[in-house]
């Protein structure tokens, strides 16, 4: 699950966005090609440079219960490429104070563009996306970044909740303005015990980002996690000024 919050704007981005995903608490009970928990490279690597992949999907109104699953699968599926250091696909989690324009995500690591491509070009991937995921989606929506001080698990354990915030800067603004909003998110974590690892960079695929150039990824043990954060509204609001 994930969860999506409009942020209101500042004055250097333009149009946040917000959004929360928890990986089964359980282990699927899909082929085991479908989904795998842990990798079969190493599940820990610290301080080390690892691309992140987000890709959300808007699935269209009244679609079959039993396609939207054979999306979902299929995504999963592809954790088993040689690429893919980790994968998981699942529903966006839902607050009633959080509308969200998409309801599914995707979250993948890579320890290289050249992984990322070879797993965007790979059969398998495009096979998936042209069977089961174009003809039940309106829209979807992509955004890369390299996340160059990685610390802990690249493969999340399940029950893991992710939120992503996704920003537009604003125009004109140069290298020292992204240096200074990119360390203010690194730096959240210090303010929120809640988070175990959070990473962000500038987006690298600006052709299906929506215009969004900055992203961020928080990882919270699960939901309970995010939703004290939540909580902590004057702390949230101060971190919230800081990035404006």
């Amino acid at each position: 699950m994930r969860m999506l919050c409009v942020v209101a704007p500042g004055l250097l981005c333009s149009s946040p966005l917000s959004l929360s995903f928890s990986s089964p608490k359980h282990h699927l009970k899909l082929p085991s090609s479908s989904f795998r928990p842990y990798s079969r490279k190493s599940p820990i690597k610290m301080s080390t440079t690892t691309i992140e992949h987000i890709v959300l999907f808007k699935v269209k109104d009244n679609t079959d219960p039993t396609e939207v699953n054979t999306m979902l699968t299929s995504l999963n599926a592809l954790v088993s490429l040689d690429p893919v250091l980790h994968l998981a696909a699942a529903p966006l989690y839902r607050t009633k104070s959080s509308p969200i324009p998409f309801t599914h995500m995707l979250h993948s690591r890579y320890s290289s563009r050249d992984d990322l491509n070879a797993y965007t070009v790979h059969p398998s991937h495009l096979t998936a996306v042209k069977e089961s995921v174009l003809p039940i989606c309106d829209d979807i929506m992509a955004v890369d970044w390299v996340a160059d001080d990685l610390q802990g698990p690249i493969v999340l354990p399940p029950g893991s909740a992710i939120r992503v915030i996704f920003l537009k800067l604003k125009e004109n603004l140069g290298e020292e303005v992204k240096d200074e909003i990119l360390a203010l998110i690194k730096g959240i974590k210090g303010s929120f015990g809640e988070i175990n690892q959070i990473t962000c960079g500038e987006n690298f695929s600006p052709a299906r980002a929506k215009g969004y150039s900055i992203a961020s990824l928080a990882v919270f043990p699960g939901v309970s996690g995010i939703e004290a954060v939540d909580s902590k509204e004057e702390l949230v609001n101060l971190q919230r000024e800081k990035i404006k």
